[in-house]
């Protein structure tokens, strides 16, 4: 486990010395193989999804041609953001290490526990309206027509 935290910590220096983006690196391990490094690029792609953890799981996903990464393991430098545990969630990633707490993310200007909030207290945050629509049922049953679907 130390060498596989150790070449997350690789990735997260690397990113900072290079002013790519935050303190953060990722490695994902399947059956004890290395299989993608990835550190935070949000300076440089400006896409404020590029967090180590999804770079990370989209290079996995590339490398073994399936988006379903059940069976491996994420070793990360900090506890993931909600987005981030949304994608391993719907990676199928079940095993997670990380060193660095939310608490001292947000000690360093990292402060996401605005995002948990708004997750959890439906009177704040992001107001979701539904709009009522014939078509999005058209879509469900185009998707359930298809033959050759991949539920994921």
């Amino acid at each position: 486990m130390k060498r596989w935290m150790e070449t997350a910590f690789d990735e997260a220096f690397y990113g900072v010395n290079n002013g790519e983006g935050g303190p953060f690196g990722a490695v994902i391990i399947k059956d004890g193989i290395l299989i993608s490094q990835a550190h935070n690029k949000v300076l440089t792609s400006n896409d404020p999804t590029a967090h180590a953890e999804i770079n990370a799981i989209r290079f996995a996903s590339q490398k073994l041609n399936t988006f379903d990464l059940s069976g491996c393991t994420l070793f990360t430098t900090c506890m993931p953001c909600p987005m981030c545990l949304g994608a391993i969630m719907w990676s199928r990633i079940s095993q997670v290490y990380y060193t660095a707490t939310a608490e001292d993310a947000k000690n360093a200007g990292f402060d996401d526990e605005h995002f948990y909030e708004k997750l959890i207290k439906k009177d704040k945050g992001i107001h979701l309206k539904h709009l009522d629509s014939k078509r999005s049922l058209e879509l469900f049953d185009l998707w359930n027509k298809k033959e050759d679907r991949r539920i994921y």
